[in-house]
């Protein structure tokens, strides 16, 4: 039996729906493992963490809640994603430049938070 892994995703800001035009992502995991070779061949690797977070490309319409995501850094977002998951980021603000493209009707948002996890 074929089951469907991507496509349509609902995504919510504090139970407040928007809509996505896509290029949604989330992270698999927080901390990162990098490796480090020695000049005799050993290798040992060192980890760091990054931060949990929600991206995508969203429509812009007239009622879009601009100020609240400008203003709030302790945002609920959530992530329905087409495979079943559901993924969600707590005390979340946005993070860098959002830049409305006028003409396209779209902004790429990336929410970072203190903790995400999938449910």
């Amino acid at each position: 039996m074929v089951k469907r892994i991507a496509g349509t995703t609902y995504i919510k800001v504090d139970s407040e729906q928007l809509s996505l035009t896509g290029g949604i992502e989330v992270p698999m995991n927080t901390n990162v493992k990098e490796s480090i070779i020695g000049l005799d061949g050993s290798v040992h690797y060192k980890e760091t963490y990054r931060s949990p977070y929600i991206k995508g490309t969203f429509k812009i319409p007239a009622d879009f809640p601009v100020e609240k995501l400008k203003s709030s850094d302790s945002m609920t977002i959530t992530a329905e994603l087409a495979n079943g998951k559901v993924y969600v980021l707590s005390n979340a603000w946005i993070e860098g430049e959002v830049n409305h493209n006028a003409e396209e009707g779209t902004a790429e948002i990336e929410f970072h938070g203190e903790e995400g996890f999938y449910q």
